[in-house]
């Protein structure tokens, strides 16, 4: 399984996206910052509070549909700059 936490910031509705790519699903996790840990991006935010996710099956990621869906996910939690660097992401390691 590989995972990876984009700490963006202000350019992301709560600043934090965990994502979680197996053999058999595809997940984008949203987290709030958690400013009791600090505000610089080194800080650990592993604790941070989740509070939306979206998780589909890798199989229905490589359609058309699926890609989508994942991509419109990410446009409303972030730019479409960093968006893409996600979509690439996941690309890579499924």
């Amino acid at each position: 399984m590989a995972t990876k936490t984009w700490k963006l910031g202000e350019v992301c509705k709560g600043g934090i996206i965990t994502t979680t790519i197996n053999k058999k699903t595809l997940c984008v996790i949203g987290k709030d910052w958690d400013y009791s840990k600090g505000t610089r991006r080194s800080s650990d935010q592993s604790g941070a509070k989740e509070w939306i996710r979206f998780e589909i099956p890798v199989e229905y990621f490589d359609t058309t549909n699926g890609n989508r869906e994942v991509e419109s996910f990410l446009l409303d939690l972030t730019t479409s700059y960093h968006t893409g660097k996600i979509m690439d992401w996941f690309e890579i390691k499924k």
